[in-house]
């Protein structure tokens, strides 16, 4: 018999969606872009001008789109890996670290990145 104790059951795995990722400041400053996810070499045409380039890591041959972005976040990386080092090279703001980013930002995401704080969070 089942009685009513005005209780609402919740699935747990419900809507329970992160809208911010946090990591480690490679280099400070805050951005608002647009989030372009980067994974091999053949999508760092995706980047323009400003936009925010996000990769699990990033490696040389993604300089030409670094240039172009206004930040880096990668869901990898420590205070002298790549991204780290040519956001400080180029003055741009990077998070890295993450563990997350690129499973959480989905390509086209407006983003800011605040990386005085080290926080990203998902604007819409």
């Amino acid at each position: 018999m089942i009685q009513n104790y005005n209780i609402t059951l919740v699935d747990s795995l419900d809507k329970q969606v992160s809208h911010e990722v946090r990591g480690n400041i490679a280099f400070k400053g805050v951005v608002r872009g647009t989030a372009r996810l980067v994974f091999t070499g053949k999508d760092m045409g995706k980047i323009k001008n400003g936009d925010i380039l996000v990769s699990p890591m990033t490696r040389p041959e993604f300089l030409p789109a670094m240039k172009r972005a206004g930040a880096f976040l990668t869901d990898e990386g420590g205070i002298t890996c790549h991204a780290a080092i040519v956001a400080r090279e180029l003055k741009k703001p990077c998070i890295i670290g993450t563990k997350t980013a690129t499973q959480i930002i989905k390509d086209g995401d407006m983003i800011e990145v605040d990386a005085e704080t080290g926080i990203v969070k998902i604007i819409k």
